[in-house]
């Protein structure tokens, strides 16, 4: 298993600057795992991936709200998402009760509860 840095993450997933991205790629298409060491990374990737003007994602408000709960907890980034996902659908309609998960980490989510 390697780490590897975040710009090293960050050039493979934007490909902004082609002589690094090959590299990254290079390094992502080898026979071994990567490592990924912690939550700043993914905060780190995330928040540049809304700053990128040709990046767009299905709904920034949801993304960003679930990036500041993932920071503000030990929930993972997916949990966070799919709890403010599902925040802004019961909006639509109604109000959200609750967003079932037997995940002990995703219960420190708003909105989040046993089944």
């Amino acid at each position: 298993m390697t780490e590897r840095d975040t710009n090293v993450l960050l050039r493979y997933l934007l490909r902004d600057a082609a002589a690094q991205a090959e590299r990254s790629r290079r390094v992502f298409e080898r026979d071994e795992r990567i490592l990924i060491t912690d939550k700043a990374d993914v905060v780190a990737v995330v928040e540049k991936l809304l700053q990128e003007p040709n990046v767009r994602f299905e709904d920034d408000e949801v993304i960003w709200s679930a990036l500041q709960a993932y920071r503000e907890t030990d929930a993972d980034f997916a949990d966070a998402l799919s709890m403010h996902k599902a925040l802004k659908t019961a909006a639509l309609d109604d109000e959200l009760h609750a967003v079932y998960t037997f995940d002990t980490t995703a219960l420190q989510l708003p909105y989040t509860a046993e089944p």
